[in-house]
């Protein structure tokens, strides 16, 4: 499609002139092109559309190229990349070498901070703003954070600070209604009260706008006006309207964040105030796209789709849905179990158990720390919580985690989806971390189930065999073994070191969970090269079998290990260790990552990022191998 605005040099002043129906035009290209190009790479669908008009807004006020607008998560940034000078580029998003899906530093200077992860905008805006002060500079600093975001305990702890500090900065509350599933908590029963008081805080916007004409006595008209409303209000209700107000903050809202002309007067009166504000605006999720719009969810995070008919889900059982069968099919056998996520029941597939065992399902909103917390006083109680929380978000609780769970020697279970490489959402998403940091932490037990078999009986040994936390970390995804059987159709114990080729004695390859597959084209290449070894898959990574490992090893004088995982502390430097203390004196080599910044592209193309395709471990071992056995 060609555009008449979209594509052009779109600088700030250009974009402060446009008329109301230039923006309006403005508004209908970008959704065009963000649909167009999210059905084709895949992305975050829903969010976007519903801060269209919010991103022109605010950019027909504040100057891209010296302000700094922070954007929490950034789901919703798409419209802010096209119109900062990314037009060229965007059909590259999400793709290896392209643009990334969320903000990024390193990839325009107009990105003020990188982010991916929730809740960080306002701690971050507030230090720009801090140093803004502390420079002298005249700079303005927006965090635009959605409500799901404001469920996560680092936005209220910036709030706090934020309104106490009484520095001038402002704060876009983006009230959709949803962060990937719809808000839970009393945060969102509070802002839908508050959504429902938007004629009185229009009229007093309006109030406030005529009275500020007024020369010299408008200001005192409203000082006397706000000091009466006070004293009638702490009088009747004993409280201000707003938790925002009560913070420190200068509330305004909620505002329509689909009509372009009221957000650019709100952000033109509240822009030189010299106090924190808060913006409460309202905005409708999957705007402009009737399947978003009806389904949210479905559409926060898509793979590619024909525009006509929308997404179509896949029935294609994947690591996640053989989780949410298994809690199920355990939770109907052990009563005490219950299921904690961090507004993600759909992602993390627990949302049957939370149809089927209502009572025994929390959502706890986006706050991974309080849910680990809350799963230790709960295993503390007797109940046998199962958190499942993405690999890459977990880290968000490494203190609660070690400290709550691990030195009180809780039973919690840890459902870690997303392990490995994730593909396209990048460096920020990728759960490149947990064995390393699991590892450290004392009694915890890691399992890597290869396949769905595999995942239940981790579950089941989780559950019933192990008394304290237990981390069961599986990948994104379908599992390339669905119709090659269960891995332990003969053997029982998953403790036991399986064997799953024996072609020789001159290597062996030891891994762990999905990236089996990688070691098998590994075999199977070297097979060709002449050198033929044994391929070895462990389940529990912590502890290890040592004694087992060795006898599976025998004479053979070279193990090299393979993960997808960081190097530091991953399974493969912890068993080189372990084979040295149990008198194995061969030579142990270690695959993993060691660039942990592996960015946007296929998964196929994060393992050759980051070497570890079966083709470049070849051709590592191949030269071990040449050069050993001279």
């Amino acid at each position: 499609m060609d555009y008449k605005l979209l594509g052009t040099d779109l600088t700030p002043s250009y974009l402060s002139s446009l008329s109301k129906r230039d923006r309006e035009l403005l508004c209908s290209e970008l959704r065009d092109k963000i649909i167009s190009t999210v059905s084709k790479n895949g992305g975050h669908l829903a969010s976007n559309l519903g801060c269209v008009e919010l991103t022109v807004s605010l950019l027909s006020v504040f100057d891209y190229t010296k302000d700094k607008i922070v954007f929490d998560v950034g789901h919703q940034s798409y419209s802010y990349k096209l119109l900062t000078g990314r037009f060229n580029e965007f059909d590259t998003l999400r793709q290896e070498g392209g643009i990334s899906g969320f903000p990024r530093i390193s990839e325009s200077p107009y990105d003020a901070f990188d982010t991916g992860h929730s809740s960080t905008s306002i701690s971050a805006a507030l230090g720009m703003a801090r140093a803004r002060d502390l420079k002298g500079t005249d700079e303005y600093v927006v965090a635009l954070i959605g409500d799901g975001a404001m469920t996560g305990g680092l936005a209220f702890e910036a709030l706090n600070d934020l309104g106490h500090s009484n520095t001038k900065m402002i704060v876009i509350l983006n009230d959709n209604e949803m962060s990937i599933d719809r808000n839970v908590g009393g945060m969102s029963r509070y802002l839908q009260r508050l959504r429902m008081t938007s004629g009185y805080l229009s009229a007093k916007k309006n109030t406030e706008s005529f009275l500020n004409k007024i020369p010299v006595l408008g200001k005192g008209i409203i000082a006397m006006i706000m000091a009466i409303k006070r004293f009638f209000r702490f009088i009747t209700y004993g409280k201000s309207p707003s938790i925002f107000e009560n913070l420190g903050l200068r509330y305004y809202g909620p505002i329509d964040g689909h009509n372009t002309e009221e957000l650019i007067k709100a952000f033109d009166a509240v822009k030189d105030l010299n106090v924190p504000v808060l913006m409460h605006v309202i905005t409708k999720k999957g705007k402009g796209y009737r399947f978003a719009e009806e389904n949210p969810s479905d559409y926060h995070g898509v793979s590619p789709f024909d525009v006509e008919v929308g997404v179509k889900k896949s029935n294609k059982l994947s690591y996640t849905g053989a989780f949410s069968g298994t809690l199920l099919d355990i939770s109907a056998k052990n009563k005490k179990v219950v299921g904690i996520c961090a507004a993600m029941a759909i992602g993390t597939g627990m949302e049957p158990f939370s149809y089927k065992y209502p009572s025994r399902f929390f959502d706890c909103g986006i706050a991974e720390e309080h849910c680990v917390t809350m799963a230790a006083g709960m295993a503390r109680s007797g109940m046998i919580p199962i958190v499942a929380i993405y690999s890459s978000f977990l880290q968000r609780a490494y203190d609660e985690i070690l400290h709550d769970v691990c030195y009180m020697n809780n039973h919690v279970i840890f459902a870690v989806d997303r392990a490995g490489f994730v593909g396209n959402d990048g460096h920020t998403h990728n759960g490149m971390h947990d064995i390393s940091y699991l590892n450290s932490m004392p009694g915890m037990t890691i399992l890597s189930p290869r396949d769905y078999s595999d995942l239940k009986m981790c579950f089941e040994y989780a559950v019933n065999k192990v008394k304290g936390p237990v981390a069961v970390r599986y990948p994104r995804g379908a599992s390339p073994y669905e119709e090659d059987g269960p891995l332990y159709s003969e053997i029982k114990d998953i403790n036991k070191p399986h064997v799953v080729s024996d072609e020789g004695n001159d290597y062996v390859l030891i891994t762990t969970g999905l990236y089996c597959k990688v070691c098998e084209k590994t075999r199977d290449i070297l097979s060709t090269n002449g050198y033929k070894g044994k391929v070895v898959c462990l389940t529990v990574l912590k502890p290890l079998n040592t004694s087992d490992i060795i006898d599976v090893i025998g004479d053979s004088r070279f193990v090299f290990t393979g993960e997808e995982g960081i190097l530091a502390g991953g399974f493969g430097e912890s068993l080189k260790l372990e084979l040295t203390r149990g008198g194995y004196n061969g030579r142990v080599d270690n695959f993993a990552v060691e660039n942990q910044m592996i960015r946007a592209g296929t998964v196929d193309q994060q393992l050759k990022a980051s070497g570890l395709d079966a083709e470049t471990i070849a051709s590592k071992i191949r030269k071990v191998l040449t050069e050993e056995l001279k």
